[in-house]
C-alpha cells in the first residue's frame, strides 16, 4: 500500500533533484524514495538513541553492567 506526502523543498535541492531526474530519465519520486530507504534507518538510530540517552541521564531508563546482563542471560561464568 502506498501513502502520499507533500514536501516543500528549498530551491537548490529541488533544482539538483530536477537535474538528476532529467539526466538519468528517472523520476524525482524515485530518487526521494532511494534517499529515504538508504538513510531512514540512520535517522531512526540517531534520534531514538538520543532519546534513550536523555532518559538515562535523567535516571528514567534502567542501565545494567555487562556482568548483570551476562548473569540475567545465564552467560556468567
Amino acid at each position: 500500500m502506498w501513502k502520499g506526502i507533500s514536501v516543500r523543498l528549498p530551491d537548490e535541492i529541488h533544482e539538483r533533484l530536477e537535474r538528476l531526474s532529467k539526466f538519468t530519465g528517472r523520476t524525482k519520486t524515485y530518487y526521494i524514495l532511494e534517499l529515504l530507504e538508504k538513510h531512514l534507518d540512520e535517522l531512526e538510530d540517531y534520534y531514538l538513541s538520543a532519546a534513550v540517552l536523555e532518559r538515562v541521564r535523567k535516571g528514567e531508563e534502567e542501565v545494567l553492567t555487562l556482568e548483570e546482563v551476562e548473569r540475567e542471560l545465564g552467560l556468567a561464568d
